[in-house]
Formats: structure tokens, C-alpha cells, sequence
């Protein structure tokens, strides 16, 4: 059994809708303003919450122009050192409780991943309904025991990680006190290769751990996040951006605000299709149900002929008879005079 997952008033789990959180990341360029403008456009895009980073360059890592500290060929940052990367991409950390007061004012739940035990410290003093985990984070096991000794509700990324590296996050979690745990399925690629996301690990992960499953996504478009509702997914995340002609390191891949809102109304439509198990007939469909086919007299009888394939066929509406008796009506005789278009009844038929 899955169990719930609240933020704040809001419950996130099967049965209820989609959390959707736009992922602010580095698409701020370092301008309070933008950042202040990406929030209004996600409220406005339809997105439930707004998700920061919370870091400095001298937090995550250290300047060193060893090797080991530069991103190779073939990423999207290429060529630059850890150090120099999230020196372009970091939020001042003065910014964020500012932020989080225009969130709370216009009704978007604003939260941030924390990569240090400092960050933590300050997401609690700005009162942040939740915390979470970055991907790159999920064995860094102190750092989630004291997201989890605060008490607050727990988001874990799982991107690149095995079974038993999730496992072990879970369970040091719990052990610290969380008792509202997330995972969110995620491919630390960017961007992400469809073939690459491997969706069908969400319900697997909701059933392993007994936990709600969210997707946090890099692909390019608004396929994978949908895809990933139909599959169980109980919250989405996905970078926003206002504009991906915006130079910044995180755009090639973020939705702008139009592709944002057309993915929240997607996932609203397939949240209303998934519906129930249900067989027999719906509301809308019991004023169709009269087009089915029946048994119908298709040439003129006289009393006492015979029923034959000539006279008698399967055919729309569906006032006569149910097909399946067909075999049993053929060779026997018509009790009375009847016309063509006659819906067949048991009154018509003689016995044998």
C-alpha cells in the first residue's frame, strides 16, 4: 500500500492529483527580477509549487582545475570546472526568503533542494514546507539524516541510482524520523534520451518502497511527464524557464511557460481519462447504447412463414432482440402479419 504524502494542506498520492513543481534551477541568471518573474509565470502556467536550489560554488565543491573537477566532451557544459559552473548557476541565498513571500502571496508552494547541512539550517529558518534531495545526493546519507530529523516531508531524486543505494536512502530516512517519504524516478542525463527513462521502474519503486512515486524529468517536449501519470506517477518536476533563447545552463532543456501549461493540461486530461476499473455503461454513453445492433424483421411476413437469414438480420438500433438468439429464432414462424422494421420479440415467434 502507498501511503500519502501531504505538503502543507495538500495530499499527494494515488487518487489524488498530480503534484507538478516547476524547477527554477539556474534559469534566474543570477537576476532577482527573472527569478520574481518565473514564479508569476509558473503560478500562471499551472504549476502547484516552484522548486529552488539551495548552494554556493564553495558548498558543493571546491576551484580546482584538476581534471576531476571538469566537466568532459560531449556534456552540455563542457570544458568547465564544477567550480566555475555553479558559480554561474547558484541563487544567492539572500533572495530566497523574499521569493518564498511572493510565492506565499500569490498561492504557489515554493521549497529547494538543500546540498549541504548549512542549506538545510537556512531552508528551516525560511520555513520551506518540505525538503529534498538532488539525485547527485542520494548517497550523501548524513545530509538526508538531517533533511529527516527535521520532520518535514522528504522528496528523493534516484537519478543513477542502484536499488540498494535507494533502499539505503529510504531506510536512513525513516531511521532518522521521516515518516512522509517521496521518490521521483529520474535519468541524470541533460537532456534525457527517451530511451533512456525507463518509466516502468515508477510503479515497481511505489510498490518496493510503499511510497508515492513522482517523475523528475530532463527530456526535451512534454511526453515522458504525461506518459509518467499513466503510470503512477504522483508528482512531476520540470525545469522552467521564460525563454530558451535565454542563455543559461539549465534552458536547453526546461519548458517555457506556454510548453509548461500545455503538460499541466495534459496531465489534468489524463488524470480525468484513468478514471476507475469500470465495465458496463457511463452517464454519457447510456443515450448510445440504443445504436447497438439487434434482431430485426427486414422483409414483410405474413403470419405462419418462416424466419430465415432473408428475413430476419442483425442489424442497428438495438430495439429488437440480442444477436445471440439468432440461431434459435431461424426456422421457427411468425405468429402474426409483420411489417419490415419490426424489431424482433419473443411475441412475434412461435414456439416450437
Amino acid at each position: 500500500m502507498t501511503s500519502a504524502f501531504a505538503i502543507d494542506d495538500g495530499i499527494i498520492g494515488p487518487g489524488h492529483p498530480t503534484y507538478i513543481v516547476a524547477e527554477l534551477s539556474a534559469n534566474h541568471n543570477q537576476s532577482f527580477d527573472q527569478a520574481v518573474a518565473l514564479i508569476r509565470a509558473a503560478k500562471e502556467a499551472g504549476a502547484d509549487a516552484i522548486k529552488l536550489q539551495t548552494y554556493t560554488p564553495d558548498t558543493i565543491t571546491i576551484n580546482s582545475d584538476s581534471p576531476l573537477f571538469r566537466h568532459s566532451a560531449g556534456s552540455l557544459w563542457a570544458g568547465k570546472t564544477l567550480y566555475e559552473l555553479y558559480q554561474e548557476a547558484y541563487m544567492p541565498w539572500e533572495w530566497q526568503p523574499k521569493l518564498k513571500e511572493i510565492a506565499d502571496d500569490i498561492g504557489i508552494d515554493l521549497f529547494s533542494t538543500a546540498f549541504d547541512p548549512t542549506a538545510v539550517d537556512f531552508l528551516e529558518q525560511m520555513g520551506v514546507p518540505v525538503h529534498k534531495v538532488a539525485s547527485f545526493e542520494i548517497v550523501d546519507i548524513p545530509l538526508i539524516e538531517k533533511m529527516a530529523r527535521t520532520g518535514k516531508p522528504l522528496i528523493i531524486s534516484t537519478g543513477m541510482a542502484t536499488l540498494g543505494e535507494i533502499e539505503e536512502a529510504v531506510h536512513a530516512a525513516r531511521c532518522a524520523g521521516a515518516t512522509q517519504i517521496a521518490l521521483l524516478k529520474c535519468t541524470s542525463a541533460y537532456p534525457a534520451p527517451p530511451e533512456e527513462m525507463n518509466l516502468r521502474t515508477i510503479p515497481h519503486l511505489a510498490d518496493a518502497f510503499s511510497v508515492p512515486v513522482g517523475l523528475s524529468d530532463h527530456t526535451l517536449g512534454i511526453a515522458a511527464p504525461v506518459a509518467a501519470v499513466v503510470l503512477g506517477a504522483c508528482i512531476v518536476e520540470k525545469h522552467f524557464t521564460l525563454s530558451r533563447d535565454i542563455p543559461g545552463p539549465d534552458s536547453a532543456f526546461s519548458l517555457e511557460p506556454h510548453e509548461f501549461k500545455a503538460m499541466v493540461e495534459a496531465i489534468r486530461t489524463v488524470e480525468k481519462t484513468l478514471g476507475k476499473v469500470h465495465y458496463g455503461v457511463s452517464e454519457r454513453e447510456a443515450r448510445s447504447r440504443v445504436f447497438r445492433r439487434s434482431l430485426f424483421v427486414v422483409k414483410d411476413m405474413k403470419a405462419g412463414e418462416l424466419f430465415t437469414e432473408e428475413n430476419v438480420r442483425s442489424i442497428r438500433p438495438g430495439y429488437g432482440l440480442p444477436p445471440k438468439y439468432l440461431p434459435e429464432i431461424l426456422g421457427r414462424r411468425a405468429v402474426r402479419d409483420v411489417e419490415k422494421g419490426t424489431p424482433l420479440s419473443w411475441d412475434l415467434i412461435a414456439t416450437r
